[in-house]
Parts: C-alpha cells; structure tokens; sequence
C-alpha cells in the first residue's frame, strides 16, 4: 500500500452531511476555508497549497477576514496561522464552537493538517471520492465527553467496484512525541478492538465476532515517535499487521 504516492467505509453520515456544508457559500477557495475550519485552523503555507498559490491564499485570507469569516496571527514560529469564526462557521454550515486554535497543540494540528494534504492530493484517494473524517468532527457529534481514545481522523473508502480499498475505514494518527510503549499498544489495541462508531452505547464499542470498524490504523510519525510506534506494532503479534507505520510527510513539522 502506498496512499501518499501521487502515481498511485462507506462514507457516513457525517460524509453526507459535508457535501452540503458550505454549499452556496458566497467566496472563492470555499473548500479551502471547510479544510481550515475541520482543521482547527491552518498555517498560511498550507492554506497555499489549498489555494493554488501564496498569492491566491493571501487574497482569499484577506476576503475571509473582511466578512469576518477568518482571523490570522502569529501563533508559532513560521508563517501566521488562519482559524475560521463564529461566522464563518455558520457560513460553512458547521456547528463546531468557535475556538482559536490553541498554543499547546500548534504542532499537532500542522501534523494532522499535512498528513491530509498529502493523503487528498494522491490519485488514488481522488479517484475513489474518499472521505477524511476529521478529529474535529467526531468530537462535535459525539461531545467532548467522550472517553474512548479518538483518532486524530478516519478516511472512509466508498463500497465501490475499482476502489482499491473498497469499504475500509482506517484510523489515522500522527504521533510527534513518544508515549510510552505500553501506553502505544494500549491506544492501538483500542482502536484495533472497536467494532462501533465513536458515540455508540458502551456495549457496542467492541463486540466479539464483529467486522472491526478500523480495517487498519495509519501512524505516520517524527523521527522522535518512530522507534516507540514500531516497538508497539511489533508487541502486538499477529494483529500488528493492520497498523501501518509510515514518516510524517514533509513541511509537516512546525519551523
């Protein structure tokens, strides 16, 4: 499998549900602003490569923050940080409560944002109309009291002849600093075991002689977290053979 190579789950509700959202909404790059507000939010650099280039991404920033849409700032090292508002939240048709996108998890989100932008350009993804279902989005239809581990997304592959991976949902993380092994295979048999979706009653989050939900779970990974996640995948024994293990794709780490 090589999904980041360019050459190369039924969708839910929630996929359905984002094929209106920012439907009519009155701005150019209207998928780009739904890519920064499912994100947390996006480095000006990223929003370039929505965009089709720095100038059109600067442009778009600028139209965004006059209907006050967007707000920009310097957050990190690196280039300034876009997050979409309250109103632009309602434009897009999202319910997420409006946040600026936190200092602590700066780096995490630029990871995450990366790994999707690098996932959505290759042929393979395009040509099958996959779906990243976003962190951001599962916490928003399931609470934030949710106590299961979530994953940072899932991509839904659609049930379709031709479609490589016809039907799989994969779980994706990327991991930037080490946990402990033991804490690493815990997350991993965790998501491994889950047969129900994220909100579902307790006693269908794993049922036994259940299809998994997640037909493998992608770890894409810093040079830092690599040694610790192959040490768990390889703890795992046989079921270590649906968890793929891959670099971080370049420009994914903050400056």
């Amino acid at each position: 499998m090589a999904p980041f190579q360019k050459d190369q789950g039924h969708p839910d509700a929630d996929a359905q549900s984002l094929s209106g959202a920012g439907r009519g909404l009155a701005v150019r790059n209207s998928a780009a602003l739904l890519f920064a507000a499912d994100m947390y939010g996006v480095q000006l650099d990223q929003l370039s490569v929505l965009a089709g280039g720095e100038r059109s991404a600067r442009a778009a920033a600028a139209r965004w923050r006059e209907l006050g849409y967007a707000e920009t700032a310097r957050l990190s090292p690196g280039p300034a940080w876009l997050w979409v508002t309250r109103a632009g939240l309602a434009a897009c048709g999202l319910t997420y409560k409006p946040a600026r996108p936190a200092l602590s998890r700066l780096a995490h989100i630029r990871a995450v944002a990366a790994a999707r932008i690098a996932l959505e350009a290759t042929r393979g993804y395009r040509a099958a109309s996959a779906f990243w279902r976003c962190e951001r989005r599962i916490r928003a239809r399931h609470g934030v009291g949710v106590r299961q581990h979530l994953p940072d997304a899932e991509v839904h592959w659609p049930d379709v002849a031709g479609v490589a991976w016809a039907g799989e949902c994969w779980a994706v993380e990327a991991e930037l600093t080490p946990k402990t092994v033991a804490r690493t295979v815990a997350i991993m048999r965790e998501m491994l075991a889950r047969t129900g979706d994220y909100g579902c009653p307790a006693g269908e989050v794993a049922v036994p002689g259940q299809p998994p939900r997640h037909a493998r779970v992608l770890y894409l990974c810093s040079a830092a977290a690599l040694p610790t996640v192959r040490r768990a995948r390889d703890a795992l024994g046989p079921q270590s053979a649906r968890i793929e293990v891959r670099d971080l794709p370049p420009g994914a780490l903050l400056p």
